[in-house]
């Protein structure tokens, strides 16, 4: 046992009275091209990270769910399965108790749990923190409980919790990547079959490295927006026609932008759609790079993805911009805002002997505006959610 998992058990130990009987792990993501395209039924390319959320748990029989979080102050949350409402409320713990009831209304027999849980995942990074919480707390009761899921079933009714339990409404990429990502691949992700191919997704092999800039700023902008842009994306599919965006080919985009137009669409729909089709289309150019073993060419296409994210979608902001913008003027290949945007984190495609000065230009162009110190990482993509005790 690593002293990682030690101190869990330990901690779990004392909170509870007895050892838990395992410990699960599921780690946050990075998305690599394709955004707001998943509730589009279009495709993404997440990659998981080493950062995950760690859950130590028991089962228990009598209905009682009792949560805590290392991370958050307070004590333990005391719920009774049989009692889970959505939309009450309860803070972080909504995103495990979401899981526990999104469990139940399958008819799965979960009869309540003690949780422990503990994350390096950072929270408002746009890196799918509470993804995690949900997967992990998923795979550990499916275990436990020996419910047989497979790990897009758990995915999905991950999502589920998110979306009917807690009020997100999300698409079901962060709970994918989460559940199903592996070692050393990208997740090439067909969100409306969810057909899946792990595409290998070695840097270093090719001299480079992919950054992750988290520059610690939320907007409130972002509050609702997500919401709105759905609806709009809704909207132009269905003066188009279509049932979801997902069906306009990218070669009939310009036409059906201008029957959009002729339809008195709002133009931000038009913009929306835009982005959508053409961010599949990009899912797919990057795709056919790395398939070509033309890694370095995919740079400009997370480049011309940012540009439609903070235009056509207008989900960017003056930090992400500047990340992009600083770190493509300092010699990287590429980069973009990943996430949701109004704050997060950019990703930086960038030659393995650039990635110092990069860094160092990114940090040093904060520093002159005046803003607080970014977080700078690598993005090694990693291992999905699994049984680590």
């Amino acid at each position: 046992m690593t002293e990682d998992h030690a101190e869990l058990t330990a901690s779990f130990t004392e909170l509870y009275g007895s050892a838990p009987e395992g410990i699960w792990a599921a780690p946050g993501r990075v998305n690599l091209i394709g955004e707001y395209t998943d509730f589009n039924d279009g495709f993404v390319m997440p990659l998981a990270l080493p950062h995950t959320a760690r859950a130590a748990v028991s089962r228990r029989t009598d209905g009682e769910l009792r949560l805590h979080s290392t991370d958050v102050p307070g004590g333990v949350v005391r719920l009774r399965v049989d009692e889970l409402t959505p939309h009450e409320g309860h803070g972080w713990a909504a995103y495990p108790a979401g899981v526990v009831w999104a469990l139940r209304e399958a008819g799965h027999k979960v009869t309540g749990a003690d949780i422990q849980l503990t994350s390096t995942v950072p929270t408002g990074a746009g890196l799918s923190s509470s993804a995690a919480l949900e997967v992990v707390t998923g795979l550990a009761l499916n275990d436990l409980f020996g419910l047989g899921l497979d790990a897009a079933e758990l995915a999905v009714l991950a999502q589920r919790a998110e979306n009917a339990f807690v009020g997100v409404p999300c698409g079901v990429m962060d709970q994918m990547a989460s559940a199903c990502c592996t070692e050393g691949h990208a997740l090439h992700l067909d969100t409306r079959d969810l057909g899946r191919r792990q595409v290998p997704f070695d840097l270093a092999a090719h001299g480079l490295r992919l950054l992750v800039v988290d520059t610690r700023v939320k907007h409130a902008l972002g509050d609702g927006a997500y919401a709105e842009r759905r609806a709009g994306c809704e909207e132009g599919a269905r003066l188009l026609g279509i049932p979801t965006l997902r069906d306009l080919p990218y070669e009939e985009l310009d036409a059906a932008l201008g029957r959009l137009a002729e339809a008195g669409a709002d133009e931000s729909v038009v913009r929306y759609v835009r982005h959508v089709v053409g961010d599949n289309q990009r899912v797919e150019q990057v795709i056919a790079l790395l398939d070509a073993g033309d890694v370095r060419a995919a740079g400009p296409v997370l480049t011309a993805g940012h540009l439609s994210l903070r235009d056509d979608l207008r989900v960017s902001c003056v930090e992400l911009d500047l990340v992009v913008g600083t770190a493509n003027a300092a010699g990287a290949l590429g980069a973009r805002m990943t996430g949701g945007g109004f704050g997060g984190s950019a990703i930086v495609l960038v030659e393995e002997d650039r990635a110092d000065a990069v860094t160092k230009s990114v940090l040093e162009a904060f520093a002159s505006a005046g803003y607080g110190t970014p977080g700078v990482f690598p993005a090694v993509p990693s291992a999905g959610a699994r049984r680590l005790v």
